[in-house]
């Protein structure tokens, strides 16, 4: 179960759940795999809606490997996802959201 006060985001792929978390590493390979700048032009571009499928993808992947997963960008492209695409899109959006709080 995935703890929100931790950065986690639960998804279901292939009818299994996961937990999301973007850690350092998880966000060393979403700035590599979509080439950005730094950390805020990552965010800046969610948050403009700037962002395609694709940076969408990344980010989950990104996130389900900071939670353990061993699988890559090919492997999700595969996945079903429980909810489909807008339920992963949810998923992206909060799991950025989580990992980008100021502190409370």
């Amino acid at each position: 179960m995935a703890n929100p006060y931790a950065g986690e985001v639960s998804l279901e792929l292939n009818g299994t759940p996961h937990v999301l978390k973007l850690t350092l590493g998880a966000l060393a390979e979403l700035e590599t795999w979509l080439r950005a700048d730094s950390l805020p032009a990552l965010v800046e571009r969610f948050e403009a809606g700037a962002f395609r499928s694709r940076d969408v993808a990344a980010l989950l992947c990104a996130g389900l490997r900071g939670g353990g997963w061993t699988g890559d960008l090919s492997d999700l492209a595969k996945a079903e996802i429980a909810g489909g695409p807008l339920e992963g899109a949810r998923a992206a959006a909060q799991l950025l959201a989580l990992a980008f709080r100021p502190p409370q």
